[in-house]
């Protein structure tokens, strides 16, 4: 299970055995969601936020925070993506301590 960053709490991480659509996991105490990037043309035209089976989903200012980091952080998150899931690259983690605004 990769962790690719720490934002806020929340810890975002692929599974190793991910699946498409590219996504992350994110999660803090007992609540996890994930967010679906969906690439037309090779640019994000859309993510979605979606809950995790059997997972009390992010709300409030958590689900808020991952929001505003998957705003700011969208292309990384992909590239690392294809790094780990195609090129079978290592995944360096990233504590983000600065708020995003």
């Amino acid at each position: 299970m990769p962790k690719l960053y720490e934002y806020l709490g929340i810890l975002f991480y692929f599974y190793s055995n991910e699946h498409e659509p590219i996504h992350i996991h994110a999660k803090k105490a007992e609540f996890e969601s994930k967010a679906e990037f969906y690439i037309v043309n090779g640019i994000i035209s859309e993510i979605k936020i979606i809950s995790v089976k059997g997972k009390k989903p992010l709300f409030g200012t958590e689900l808020k925070n991952f929001q505003a980091f998957l705003e700011h952080y969208a292309t990384e998150i992909v590239i690392k993506w294809i790094d780990y899931f195609v090129y079978h690259k290592e995944i360096t983690f990233e504590k983000i301590t600065k708020k995003i605004k």
